[in-house]
């Protein structure tokens, strides 16, 4: 036996044919989305005696590998993951400072141009066409909250397509990902084809959701979102969907169905896209919309309750410049039953005082071990409430009617006391006459000893008792809290009476006591005259004054708030970006160092090989030569 030189050469050519095989496909899939570079490893053949020693036999390509890092791989999926929630949370929040910047500079305006449009009444308070202005000005004030709230409406639906569009490629991949799973337990994943698909379709998921990868025995892999739901298991897919919000229906859920088995999942777990649409919809278009309310609110109460103290220019008590604030087209969606309630009760809303709304939402729940209890969802601070016939009465603004039926243990409900307001901000009023710009006169008695004063709350013409054009006089005694009335000819108009707490509300007039004195008098002169324009005087007075939060703020500042608060949640979402791509781009330089195709370090390669088939392939024509000497010698 001899060496055989043909088949080393040969062995030789194939190993370097091999070899210019897979740098050549290195080089061509250098700008290829998600390809990871391959290795073909050479190995020698056994090697055969010959006398006392052992000669080699030749070479072979044993296997050809994926570059391929797990960890470096996992670390660049983590960094797509909070890029992708990054870009889209900054995506959102500059559309929303984008309106409210420039559509929104219309709420504030419109609101100082009705204030400087009540102060021009006050100046001229018998003229119609400033009159007519005034009401003018209420109605753009009114379509800009409108508007505005329209311009909420449509980010809302906006975002909701946005994650139902997320969620369809997401089932679109998780099929494809159940089929490559499949292919893979064929070939034992061997396959560096399917790998690197599957690799792409892996990144590309966790653009939309935080991905958590779990390879398999069988060479397959199994995706979990968001660390709690299963996408893929082996060739199985789930597939994910929307189902209707809960309990508002605008505000729709997602879901994992696998089967006839559906689970509901918590989009604050899931990260990516998904997870970022999800905050920017619940926790800042439901604020500003809600703050946004709480403003229509205040405006509509504000100028109803100054028009309840005054006379309008046919001398009766001042009527609703806006539709009231409990009236059902203000009052849309201030309260939703949870579907899984078991009983039939329903809520309503019911705003007793618009400055001691804070904007905030609440969830009303009931069990038979502690009753109703009223949480307020963004403070957490959870308050008792006891039920007075159909009634529940909170310190936050608003009573809750209970009504429909029985409420049983468990059922659940979200309360929102300032929802549909900026939508159902609407001017009433038709008739320019009918604005208050008078207002009555109250003197107090010089016999009076003490330091009580009074402030006017309302009129209300209706009441038995009450007279435009006279003078009513209360009598009181805070000691005992006790008041009597007397017309203007010293009549009176009943026995003496007790009030509770430090308000009065008899015949027509409702007013507010402090200090204390054992006998006081105060009249109330409801005679009215054109020129009166002290009611007038007051409304303008509030563009300054803080009626909201509590006495913390006034009614720009609530507008100007939210503004603020976006503003400020747009810029750390820049910041998050700038951090973010940082971070994901190491990432993916860590990756393309190891799995990335280095086209200097193919180029030697293919130079290299190439030197090494031509060798190979020089042997072969040598040992050609051998051949025919030999043969040449023996004939």
């Amino acid at each position: 036996m001899s060496i055989d030189l043909l088949n080393i050469a040969r062995t030789g050519v194939q190993a370097s044919q091999a070899q210019l095989g897979v740098t050549s496909n290195n080089i061509a899939n250098a700008n290829t989305e998600g390809y990871n570079r391959q290795v073909a490893t050479q190995s020698s053949l056994e090697s055969q005696r010959l006398g006392n020693n052992f000669y080699g036999t030749g070479t072979y390509v044993s296997d050809v590998k994926r570059v391929y890092n797990e960890f470096a791989a996992r670390e660049l999926r983590i960094g797509q993951t909070s890029m992708s929630a990054a870009e889209t949370s900054y995506s959102k929040l500059s559309e929303l400072d984008q309106i409210y910047s420039q559509i929104g500079k219309m709420v504030p305006e419109n609101l100082n141009n009705f204030f400087a449009s009540i102060n021009s009444v006050a100046d001229l308070p018998t003229d119609l066409g400033i009159r007519t202005n005034s009401l003018s000005s209420a109605q753009q004030l009114a379509a800009g909250l409108n508007q505005m709230q329209s311009q909420l409406d449509g980010q809302v639906k906006q975002t909701n397509s946005q994650i139902e569009s997320i969620t369809t490629r997401i089932n679109e991949i998780s099929k494809e990902l159940g089929n490559i799973n499949l292919e893979l337990m064929k070939s034992q994943d061997q396959d560096s084809q399917v790998l690197d698909k599957q690799d792409a379709l892996i990144l590309e998921l966790s653009q939309y959701a935080q991905v958590n990868v779990i390879p398999l025995d069988t060479g397959a892999k199994s995706i979990m979102l968001g660390g709690s739901v299963m996408l893929v298991s082996g060739e199985v897919s789930m597939s994910m969907g929307m189902s209707t919000g809960d309990p508002y229906p605008n505000e729709p859920r997602i879901n994992a169905s696998i089967g006839d088995k559906t689970l509901n999942i918590d989009p604050s777990k899931l990260g990516g896209q998904l997870g970022a649409l999800f905050s920017f919809r619940d926790d800042t278009l439901l604020p500003a919309s809600t703050e946004l309310g709480q403003l229509a609110l205040g405006i509509a109460d504000t100028f109803n309750d100054m028009q309840s103290k005054g006379f309008d220019l046919n001398g009766d008590v001042g009527s609703d410049i806006f539709r009231d604030i409990n009236d059902p087209l203000m009052a849309s969606g201030r309260a939703g039953s949870n579907s899984t309630n078991s009983g039939t009760a329903a809520m309503s809303v019911n705003i007793d005082d618009v400055g001691a709304l804070s904007g905030s939402t609440y969830q009303l729940s009931f069990t038979t071990a502690n009753g109703y209890q009223l949480t307020d969802n963004q403070t957490g601070k959870v308050s008792n409430l006891t039920l007075s016939g159909t009634q529940l009465t909170s310190s936050a603004g608003f009573s809750i009617n209970v009504a429909g039926g029985p409420i049983a243990d468990g059922d659940k409900f979200e309360i929102r006391p300032t929802a549909g307001a900026a939508a159902g901000l609407k001017v009433v009023m038709t008739d320019p006459k009918g604005i208050a710009a008078a207002g009555p006169t109250l003197t107090s008695a010089s016999t009076n000893l003490g330091n009580t004063s009074v402030s006017l709350n309302s009129m209300d013409s209706t009441v038995a008792g009450f007279q435009v054009g006279s003078t009513i006089t209360f009598k009181l005694d805070t000691t005992l809290n006790t008041y009597q009335a007397f017309t203007s000819a010293g009549v009176s108009l009943g026995p003496s009476a007790t009030y509770t707490g430090n308000n009065i509300n008899a015949f027509g007039m409702d007013f507010d006591i402090t200090g204390s004195g054992t006998s006081n008098s105060f009249t109330f002169d409801l005679a009215f005259a054109e020129g009166n324009n002290s009611n007038a005087v007051e409304m303008a007075k509030l563009s300054d004054t803080k009626l909201m939060n509590n006495g913390t703020g006034t009614l720009t500042s609530v507008f100007e708030n939210t503004k603020l608060d976006i503003g400020s949640q747009t810029k750390s979402a820049e910041v998050r970006v700038g951090s973010a791509t940082a971070i994901y781009q190491q990432a993916s330089t860590r990756v393309q160092s190891e799995s990335g195709v280095n086209l200097d370090e193919e180029a030697a390669n293919l130079l290299r090989f190439q030197q090494s088939y031509q060798a190979a392939a020089r042997i072969m024509t040598t040992a050609q030569t051998i051949f025919d000497t030999l043969l040449s010698s023996v004939r």
